[in-house]
């Protein structure tokens, strides 16, 4: 008995014409499916509906499988993912070629899924912490990372910094400000988001990211950041309720630790000391008291080694000094360090993408930092990924 669909394309009958095999890669190897071939003898359109259920496009891997292909190559180099983690691990063999072809393609999906405003996994709130005040504080940061780069055919090419921000809910060290005070071990929480094309290309999922975990629910917002140009305005444009947009104390305290060894050098102790006293003075007394302090040590004819740090260092504090008021922030009980996001600079771009003699591609920088991301970030972002596609 015949047996007929509807043609996608010009809506007739297109009629069965047998079975016909595909060979696919699956997570148990390589195998054979058996499939109903349909032909539209109207437009000459062929169709095997099978293929859609299966979820099967033109690779021959299987969606379980590409999503482990892509899950080694997202973790290691794409030769050390083909010759090493999936052999051991699933007893998949494909090629090299095959791991970086199916991470990129993963990686370019989740990079358009962002750009069409596509939201991984049902909106999830999360229980924000709190500040000395009584507070729920939610936390925003950005940063940029630098990456060799290669041009075409293996040319040499200028490094290019890719751009990481993140919306994170750090833990509190007092237990009483916890969202769960009884909860023994609260999750650290946090999510990610790349673009190698500066900042305004950030904006957006950084904003949706920040939208899905209820940061509108928590009380108070704070942004933390080194002085990188730009950051500021752009954290305050994209989250206008941020209430402080912290300078990262440890970077104020480098031009410091400049000036203590400008001032004793080849005296380690002595120039630890120094910098160690100006430091407290910055985290209790803040950045305008040291300021003040810099400017008159400045008049003293300071050593002619120290001159050139001295005045670095008061420049970079009278351009920063707005967001190095620390003894408030304190007192607030509120972050004053941005390791977070330089943590998720290493974790997410360095641990893969600086790897001893890596150079990438533009395309292939891009679609790698999106799947790091999604990989490093919160648990459960990369099963809903892969379920909705």
């Amino acid at each position: 008995m015949g047996c007929s669909i509807v043609c996608s394309k010009c809506q007739s009958d297109a009629n069965l014409k047998g079975l016909r095999d595909r060979r696919v890669i699956g997570l148990l190897g390589p195998m054979v499916i058996s499939r109903h071939y349909y032909y539209c003898p109207d437009c000459g359109h062929g169709a095997v509906p099978r293929d859609q259920t299966l979820q099967l496009d033109g690779a021959r891997q299987t969606p379980a499988a590409k999503e482990v292909i892509a899950l080694t190559g997202a973790v290691d180099s794409f030769g050390e993912a083909a010759d090493a983690l999936l052999t051991k691990l699933t007893g998949v063999r494909v090629s090299e070629s095959t791991v970086r072809r199916v991470t990129e393609t993963i990686g370019e999906q989740i990079g358009q899924a962002q750009d069409s405003c596509e939201e991984f996994g049902p909106p999830t709130e999360w229980l924000w912490h709190k500040d000395v005040e009584g507070k729920t504080v939610g936390y925003v940061s950005v940063d940029a990372t630098g990456l060799r780069m290669q041009g075409l055919n293996g040319a040499k090419a200028d490094g290019r910094m890719i751009s990481v921000g993140m919306v994170y809910n750090p833990i509190p060290d007092e237990k009483s400000r916890r969202a769960q005070p009884k909860h023994p071990n609260p999750p650290w929480q946090a999510r990610y988001v790349t673009a190698l094309n500066g900042l305004d290309e950030l904006a957006d999922p950084l904003r949706r990211q920040a939208g899905q975990v209820g940061m509108d629910k928590a009380q108070r917002w704070i942004a933390i950041s080194d002085g990188g140009a730009g950051l500021e305005d752009f954290l305050l444009v994209n989250f206008p309720r941020v209430e402080a947009v912290i300078l990262d104390f440890y970077h104020a305290s480098e031009y410091l630790g400049e000036i203590g060894r400008a001032w004793h050098p080849g005296d380690e102790k002595g120039s630890k000391e120094w910098t160690a006293r100006w430091a407290h003075d910055l985290k209790h007394a803040g950045g305008a008291a040291v300021l003040g302090r810099l400017k008159e040590l400045a008049t003293q004819n300071p050593p002619s080694g120290v001159r050139e740090p001295l005045q670095a260092a008061i420049t970079y504090f009278e351009n920063q000094v707005h967001r190095m008021d620390y003894p408030t922030y304190r007192e607030k009980g509120w972050h004053i360090g941005s390791g977070p996001i330089e943590s998720a600079c290493k974790s997410v771009i360095g641990a893969r993408m600086k790897q001893a003699g890596m150079r990438w591609g533009t395309d292939g920088a891009d679609t790698i930092g999106h799947i790091r991301a999604l990989f490093r970030g919160e648990t459960g972002q990369w099963d809903a990924f892969f379920s909705h596609n």
